[in-house]
């Protein structure tokens, strides 16, 4: 007899409980992992306290505190405290992206023929700041990236997407 199974894409994704407990919230995902994550280190539950939580969707689980606010917590933030492989995984994705996007805006600035102190002037930003996008140093903030598509006169898309040169 033939054993047929299937796995479900991204299970690593889908959280399946979460659990008050005194020092956090105890969160379980599909694919066994738990963790808890300390109350200290969720925005929007400074000083407050827990009255609630709920399960919405398996990517996102939120906390109703006691003045009744709702403090969202999404799948990737759960999962950096469930599994310590993730955070070195989300850490390279992250470089992977700030590499790319640096590449594309300096292959953009380039073929527009422009140097990288006109680049920034143009999109008033510091050349400092433009340097360290292009090494993928960092990623530009939304008002940065749109500065920079319209100085490339580009639209903002292009940046973020597509041939990195």
């Amino acid at each position: 007899m033939t054993t047929l199974a299937a796995v479900v894409k991204n299970a690593e994704r889908l959280m399946t409980a979460a659990q008050a407990l005194s020092t956090g919230v105890e969160v379980t995902f599909a694919d066994g992992r738990s963790g808890v994550i300390p109350f200290g280190d969720t925005r929007g539950m400074e000083g407050k306290r827990l009255a609630g939580l709920e399960l919405p969707s398996p990517h996102e689980l939120v906390l109703r505190t006691t003045t009744g606010e709702a403090v969202d917590i999404p799948w990737d933030f759960a999962r950096h405290y469930c599994d310590p492989g993730y955070r070195v995984k989300a850490a390279a994705a992250a470089s992977r992206s700030r590499t790319a996007t640096g590449r594309r805006i300096r292959s953009l600035r380039k073929q527009a023929g422009l140097t990288q102190d006109e680049l920034s002037r143009n999109a008033g930003i510091g050349r400092v700041t433009l340097v360290r996008i292009e090494n993928g140093e960092q990623l530009p903030r939304f008002e940065t990236l749109t500065a920079l598509a319209d100085a490339l006169r580009r639209p903002a898309g292009d940046l973020l997407v597509g041939d990195a040169g």
